[in-house]
């Protein structure tokens, strides 16, 4: 079984979310995963013309998964190479599209 983290959507139209999550490779985007791992929020205020992103999620779970062989989604390394919580090294050497 390959297990992936990616993302899981979920929230009305216009107002998304996005569960991080490690899954079965071979199931649907929304099915129930393994573990969820965090929450990535990204909302727009149109009246003061703000957007705000928020991501809460568990770093040492995260790293977790990696260690045994997790392999992240494209959006998945680029959110955490953007937050730089986790090293980009640990990212490239397991991550194979």
């Amino acid at each position: 079984m390959v297990v992936r983290i990616r993302f899981s959507m979920h929230g009305n139209r216009h107002n998304k979310i996005f569960h991080i999550v490690a899954i079965n490779s071979k199931q649907r985007r929304d099915a129930k995963p393994l573990e969820t791992l965090g929450i990535y929020k990204h909302t727009v205020d149109p009246a003061h013309d703000q957007t705000s992103k928020t991501v809460d999620w568990s770093v040492a779970r995260i790293k977790y998964w990696l260690g045994v062989g997790a392999q992240p989604s494209k959006t998945a390394v680029r959110l955490f190479t953007q937050v730089s919580y986790i090293q980009h090294r640990h990212l490239t050497s397991r991550f194979v599209c």
